[in-house]
């Protein structure tokens, strides 16, 4: 069985109205759209989910990450991994344009980082979905991540830091 491609995901936050749309055609009211001196900062409710409240996501267009967090629904229970996804971040005036580049890491408090989706990755390559430029920045975004995050023993906090990102991650 052959893994399932994915076209290639696209949302545009406009930070005026606090409105991402997604490549679907949904949109979404953001509880939070921040711009930052080292990117953007949105949190988006996700009712459809029944163990997140909410996504925070912060875009890193320096390094050309989307950093991204599910806040669970229960203050008692586990947080999930963060997960850091390659993407072309373009902002045009008042609007936030990210491409997916289907290729990231999943980094969990206290253990390594790993490569996520390279299956998908690998298909949307083959397929000519992800055009070979896109795929080299997924490679070359995800791979010096990685190694970066090595230099500070997997600690997500401690890498933003070094990115000169001073907020705490994952928000409260």
């Amino acid at each position: 069985m052959g893994t399932a491609i994915t076209p290639q995901l696209v949302d545009i936050i406009d930070t005026v109205s606090a409105v991402r749309r997604y490549s679907s055609g949904t949109t979404r009211r953001l509880r939070t759209c921040q711009e930052e001196r080292w990117g953007l900062r949105v949190e988006c409710p996700t009712p459809e989910d029944p163990f997140a409240d909410s996504e925070v996501t912060w875009l890193l267009p320096a390094s050309n990450l989307r950093l991204t967090h599910q806040r669970p629904r229960s203050r008692h229970a586990r947080t999930g991994p963060s997960v850091l996804t390659a993407a072309r971040i373009v902002r045009e005036g008042t609007s936030w344009r990210t491409t997916d580049l289907l290729l990231g890491l999943s980094s969990a408090p206290g253990g390594a980082a790993r490569i996520v989706r390279s299956e998908e990755f690998a298909a949307a390559v083959a397929g000519r979905i992800l055009r070979s430029g896109d795929a080299d920045l997924a490679l070359r975004t995800v791979h010096r991540t990685l190694e970066e995050l090595s230099y500070y023993r997997h600690d997500l906090s401690a890498w933003l830091t070094g990115q000169h990102v001073f907020e705490v991650w994952p928000p409260y």
